[in-house]
């Protein structure tokens, strides 16, 4: 048997259980682990008396015995079991009464460097012995943030973000902590504590980003070569390095000791600067610290040559520029380090050719690179041409490179009409836009080709409305004179024109345009019948579709460009609403109009010319019809399939949807729905469901088998509203098994029995009969007439004499 006791209660023959013995004259005995606490008395009632400390024996073993008056065991042994159960009757007990600690300067947020450890004698398996860690007191504590953190139940001290951020020992060298520990996991208010001093130094972070680290490019040095040192606080640590950007090529490594090495040679010209990352992680890969952010910079040595702009750069230079003109500016360049003396350039002419008129033409700055007209203005006709080699160096390097100079014309000369008058010229006023009716030509004795020999033509007088334009043939420098807008004789009969000829580029201060740039002819425009012009192109009108007969809409107008009279008419008015007069050109209603039928109506309206040719136009006159109730509402469709299976269990009920033809608003029709008569109220009712759907509802189950007529009144919300009486079946019928109406033939009204339908059968066969015969007869008669007639028609008698 086995009972449990708790301990830290003191009693006095505190009974545990009472053993009954089966024969009489006995007496019990107690052995074991009694520890002079636990008792059994002859009745048999076992029972304690004093403290249990569960911390001292947690389990007594206990053996009862019965045993006769001879002291014979009669019974047992049986084995007893006394647990002692724990109450927390034990403080927590710091192992040390103090503890030192060290971390350095920005070490890893959450990465112990000291631990403090209690013990609680308790019953490790319960809350009693679930130990709690907190730091009390932290001295100082500036601004209220704390520096360092603990882990509640490892008692790890480790440092806060702000802390790693924040410790200096330039400011504040040493820490107080004061750290508590409480049993019951630090949740109950009855734990016992304990507290204990922790002193903390804060040393120097030696894991620093050294300078900016330079390199010399093109090292011929033996690689690889240390350039820089990182170094953790604490050995042991793993280093590595990775790049801030993606390069095509990472030329550093570092070692186990944190020594980085360049391991190739660098080139400025390819990059400039290096930025990449140090970082440091401890032996299960994490990082100790943030990343060290290294630059390295290389520089520059004389190792780039000039290089040419192009292999050959063009400049050019008019016939006529005066000494000392800049033709341009050549500009060389140099990869290496600008603003250094490696990239520090000169340039010299050193070769002209061809040396005509004679050497030293050109001159070149030598710091700028600006070239220059050295001795005298220059002429195309004596070279077109120059080609000059410059020499750019620096104070290691010289190339050479390629300068042609061209010579251009200058327009001096003016364009010269081939004739100053082109006569006379008649076209039709009908002639199509973009038609050339005339050629002309002039030259120009400048380079061709160019802006100064190139010709544009314009017309300075006679065309103020831009009825013609000129263009220019680029080959040629023809110029074709076109149709550019419509002509028209009525308004101008003739155009006296002077025509320009001039260049694009402007000519040189010496030189003007004379007589021999201006031109003349006479445009004479010839007189064609045209047809009517109406006054718009398209005309449009709105009337009410209930407008009376005769109701005048619009007039239309059309005039003759010759001034005859104009007569009007109508095509494809397809419905006959309208007439036109046709003197006046007023359109008005005539007849019934529709919009339901068709709400925009269109018709072509026609103006004829009076005498002469005859001609005609035509637009079109839109009519938009606006709406006026006139249309009752009505249902949708024909409603003949109602049914209601009888005899009716419950009411039910059938939904009908009505519309009408008239516009509607944008929100849809609204419908006002009522029975359709008074003695319908007895057996249906109705409701509105919306604007357009109602429902027809029995009002009980007591209706006979038959067909249903159900009348409803539907009113509209037009000006005025209009109300309509509709109807359709409703049929109480007996259902099949699948729930659709079913009767027997005979039972339904106007449907034939089979004896009637026999009948039926039996009569229209009479009446076929009757007909067949009537036929028959009929057409025997008529075969013996015509027998009779042929045969009188073949009897010489019947045969007419020819004379």
């Amino acid at each position: 048997m086995t009972f449990s006791i708790s301990e830290g209660e003191e009693k006095n023959n505190q009974v545990i259980f009472q053993f009954k013995a089966d024969a009489t004259d006995v007496k019990f005995q107690l052995s074991g682990e009694t520890d002079n606490i636990f008792f059994i008395d002859p009745e048999g009632i076992l029972y304690y008396t004093g403290l249990l400390d569960r911390e001292n024996k947690a389990v007594h073993e206990l053996q009862v015995e019965v045993l006769d008056a001879g002291g014979n065991r009669v019974q047992g042994p049986v084995p007893i079991t006394i647990k002692v159960e724990d109450i927390n009757d034990n403080r927590p007990i710091f192992l040390q009464k103090q503890y030192n600690g060290t971390v350095r300067q920005n070490s890893r947020p959450g990465k112990p460097f000291i631990y403090v450890n209690a013990t609680d004698r308790d019953d490790p398996t319960t809350l009693h012995a679930q130990l709690f860690y907190r730091i009390a007191v932290q001295l100082p504590k500036i601004n209220d943030v704390m520096y360092f953190q603990i882990n509640n139940k490892t008692g790890g001290i480790s440092l806060t973000r702000a802390g790693s951020q924040e410790l200096d020992p330039l400011k504040n060298a040493r820490y107080d902590l004061v750290v508590s520990v409480m049993d019951m996991g630090g949740q109950s208010a009855n734990s016992f504590s304990d507290t204990v001093p922790v002193n903390v130094v804060v040393e120097e972070n030696i894991w620093k980003a050294p300078g900016t680290i330079t390199i010399k490019e093109n090292s011929t040095e033996p690689y690889p070569i240390k350039i820089t040192q990182v170094q953790w606080n604490d050995p042991g640590a793993h280093y590595s390095l990775f790049e801030k950007e993606s390069l095509t090529r990472f030329p550093f490594s570092i070692d186990h000791d944190g020594i980085i090495y360049v391991i190739q040679p660098l080139d400025r010209e390819e990059k400039e600067s290096y930025v990449f990352y140090a970082t440091v992680k401890d032996e299960t890969g994490l990082p100790l610290a943030k990343p060290l952010e290294i630059h390295v910079e290389v520089t520059d040595i004389n190792d780039n040559p000039p290089v040419c702009p192009a292999p050959e750069t063009v400049f050019e230079v008019q016939e006529n520029e005066k000494i000392g003109s800049n033709i341009g500016a050549f500009l060389a360049y140099d990869m290496d380090q600008k603003n250094t003396v490696n990239s520090f350039l000169q340039y010299e002419i050193v070769e002209q050719s061809p040396l005509l008129p004679s050497d030293g033409l050109f001159s070149i700055q030598i710091i700028t690179g600006i070239i220059q007209l050295a001795k005298r203005s220059l002429r195309k006709q004596d070279q077109p041409q120059y080609h000059l080699k410059v020499q750019v160096s620096d104070p290691a390097f010289k190339t050479i490179c390629n300068v042609t100079v061209n010579v251009i014309d200058i327009n001096d000369q003016i364009p010269i009409f081939e004739k100053n008058n082109y006569g006379n010229l008649t076209v039709d006023e009908n002639v199509a836009v973009g038609t050339t009716i005339l050629t002309i030509q002039a030259t120009d004795g400048d380079e061709p080709f160019t802006g100064s020999s190139k010709i544009l033509y314009s017309i300075t007088q006679g065309d103020p409305d831009r009825k013609l334009v000129i263009d220019t043939d680029p080959l040629t420098n023809a110029g074709y004179v076109k149709i550019n807008k419509p002509l028209d004789f009525e308004a101008v009969s003739m155009y006296n024109l002077v025509i320009k000829a001039e260049n694009p580029e402007p000519l040189v201060d010496n030189v003007q345009y004379n007589s021999s740039s201006y031109a003349r002819f006479i445009l004479m425009v010839s007189d064609v019948n045209e047809p009517p012009v109406f006054s718009q192109t398209l005309y449009q009108a709105q009337i009410s579709e209930n407008a009376e007969k005769n109701t005048k809409l619009i007039m239309v107008n059309a005039t003759d460009p010759e001034g005859r009279a104009v007569s009007y008419s109508m095509s494809e008015d397809t419905r006959g609403w309208l007439r036109i007069d046709g003197v006046t050109g007023e359109i008005f209603t005539m007849g019934h109009l529709d919009r339901e039928a068709e709400n925009e109506y269109r018709v072509k309206v026609i103006a004829t010319e009076k005498g002469g040719s005859y001609l005609t136009s035509s637009v079109y006159f839109h009519l938009t019809l606006r709406d006026v109730n006139d249309n009752p509402p009505r249902l949708v469709k024909d409603y003949t399939g109602f049914f209601f299976c009888y005899p009716l269990t419950k009411k039910g009920s059938v939904i009908f949807e009505a519309t009408d033809d008239d516009q509607q608003p944008p929100w849809g029709p609204q419908f006002v729905f009522s029975l359709g008569n008074s003695r319908l109220q007895n057996d249906w009712e109705i409701s509105k469901i919306n604007g357009t759907h109602a429902k027809v509802s029995t009002k009980h189950t007591n209706f006979e088998e038959k067909v249903y007529e159900v009348s409803v009144k539907i009113n509209d919300a037009g000006f005025p509203p209009l109300e309509n009486i509709v109807s359709f079946p409703v049929t109480m019928c007996k259902c099949a098994s699948n729930g659709l109406c079913f009767r027997e033939a005979d039972s339904f009204h106007g449907i034939p029995t089979v004896g009637m339908a026999i009948g039926t059968l039996l009569t229209v066969f009479l009446v076929i009969g009757v007909i067949l015969i009537f036929t028959f007869i009929h057409l025997k008669k008529k075969k013996n007439q015509n027998e009779t007639n042929i045969e009188s028609a073949q009897s010489p008698e019947s045969i007419p004499l020819r004379t």
